[in-house]
């Protein structure tokens, strides 16, 4: 029997995903969840048709879907946490110009050096219209991929707007700012504000006619009592009827997939790569196809967790820490975390929070022996490895297939690994691969495509010229043709179009 055995309903994805939102932003699980149903009393508050109650439902849970958009940059900017900086900053997103920078100073650390920590609030300033918009056009982008209605694209695409224009990224004001935008900043400021301890209505009323629409803050007035708890159910019964249910489960895990790879450069591709691998071995080793299909879903969802820990860990070239380390080990945990309160998805995620487990005990996260590990699960921890071990990350090259194989035979032969999934494992990965890709997508030559290769890995212009052996100035023309011709003005946009297209090797 299948583990996804029934039709996952959308409003259970978008609650799944605004778990891991949460988690990106460094905020508690549950904050989107509560953001939601505080978003759906004040569109009712308002008088909102039905329609408009749906897709503020909708938006509230996928507003903060381009997170990851740029958690590398920001970590290198803040002194690697991004999230603790995230977390710190969120209160004061539609604050004053000057208190906002105030907060920021304080969010980047008191470790930093006073000339460090000037430079970093005016790189801030100099990039903040960039990154958010980069956030809004991959939430939009990966929300396009989950068949949303074109009323929440256009919302995630002005995510960061204001009533007084001074928002991002297009400077829409008043009513031009998608409703739903304008009740799901409230709605979240003000968890925000009570998670913290403070005066909501005081803050809103600080706010009002600036960052707030004054209608949604008078409506929020009127709500009483106002409730700040939120549990799965009241999430779901929140949605209005009819209740919709995702056509393609596949194509929904697939977002998933990506939204989490996108957190480091080093992952992005990583979890369709695993996706593909073990559900081909899966089919070596002569499971049955719904077996196949499990493992393959599992692949995509597995490292879902980690955009919980933050990118100066995954990002870090030298050894880890003991703290570090025990990060690390977190991840798998919160994949399942997120994963658990979907009884669709759940057990699913208990598959995919398998993929470090080894069979001698000594894996994580709950250190599961081999009496306790499927051969799925092991197929699944073969893969996985076989695919880091495959692509390079910030501490190593890239191995080849050779030395690869090397490493997980040993790993089998010291008892961690199962020696019948490395097998079938590396005999999926010398066998027949992909189809070869009879055109570029998007119209993009062959050159473009290398360029967007290295754009989507965080190279440099500078380093992308050096690789090619072309001119930066080149380098430059070609970015611009790739926008151009995908559709795209971000380099976080391309990189998720890399990603859904399979560019990235």
């Amino acid at each position: 029997m299948a583990l996804l055995s029934e039709r996952l309903r959308l409003t259970e994805l978008l609650a799944s995903l605004s778990l891991a939102t949460d988690l990106g932003t460094g905020q508690p699980l549950g904050h989107g969840l509560r953001t939601c149903l505080l978003s759906v009393a004040l569109a009712r508050e308002m008088g909102c048709s039905p329609d408009q109650v749906r897709w503020v439902h909708q938006v509230a849970l996928l507003r903060f879907l381009g997170c990851t958009a740029d958690a590398s940059e920001t970590a290198h900017g803040v002194g690697g946490n991004d999230l603790s900086f995230n977390s710190a900053m969120s209160p004061m997103l539609y604050g004053s110009r000057s208190r906002t920078l105030v907060s920021y100073v304080k969010a980047v650390g008191r470790e930093q050096t006073l000339g460090r920590r000037a430079a970093l609030r005016a790189a801030a300033m100099i990039h903040e219209v960039g990154d958010l918009a980069a956030h809004c056009e991959v939430a939009a982008m990966l929300a396009r991929r989950l068949g949303m209605p074109r009323e929440v694209l256009h919302a995630l695409d002005h995510a960061y707007e204001r009533w007084d224009g001074k928002g991002f990224p297009a400077r829409l004001a008043g009513e031009e700012v998608p409703l739903e935008i304008r009740i799901s900043m409230v709605a979240r400021d003000a968890d925000l504000f009570h998670a913290q301890g403070d005066n909501v209505k005081g803050m809103l009323a600080r706010r009002r006619e600036k960052a707030y629409d004054p209608k949604v803050v008078d409506a929020y007035r009127r709500l009483t009592p106002v409730n700040h708890e939120a549990e799965w159910e009241e999430v779901m019964d929140a949605e209005p009827e009819p209740v919709a249910y995702i056509d393609d489960a596949d194509r929904a895990l697939r977002v998933m997939a990506d939204f989490g790879d996108l957190k480091s450069p080093w992952t992005r591709g990583h979890s369709v790569k695993v996706a593909d691998l073990v559900g081909r071995a899966a089919r070596a080793a002569g499971l049955a196809e719904a077996e196949c299909r499990d493992l393959e879903r599992a692949g995509l969802v597995h490292d879902i967790g980690r955009v919980g820990v933050e990118n100066g860990v995954w990002d870090k070239a030298a050894s880890l820490s003991t703290v570090e380390w025990e990060k690390v080990r977190l991840h798998p945990y919160l994949t399942q975390r997120i994963l658990a309160r979907c009884r669709v998805l759940a057990p699913l995620g208990e598959l995919a929070a398998s993929h470090h487990e080894r069979l001698d005990g000594s894996g994580y996260h709950r250190q599961l022996s081999a009496d306790h590990l499927s051969l799925g699960a092991r197929l699944l921890a073969a893969a996985d490895a076989l695919v880091a071990l495959t692509s390079s990350r910030p501490h190593r090259e890239a191995m080849n297939l050779e030395d690869a194989n090397r490493v997980l035979d040993g790993e089998a032969a010291a008892g961690r690994l199962d020696g019948r999934a490395v097998a079938y494992v590396l005999t999926a990965a010398t066998g027949q691969g992909a189809p070869p890709r009879v055109s570029n997508p998007g119209g993009m030559t062959d050159r473009e495509v290398e360029v967007l290769r290295l754009l989507a890995a965080g190279h440099t212009n500078r380093e992308m010229g050096e690789t090619l052996f072309i001119s930066p100035k080149t380098v430059g023309r070609h970015v611009e043709n790739i926008y151009a011709k995908i559709g795209v003005s971000t380099r976080a946009g391309a990189t998720v179009y890399a990603m859904e297209h399979r560019l990235l090797g």
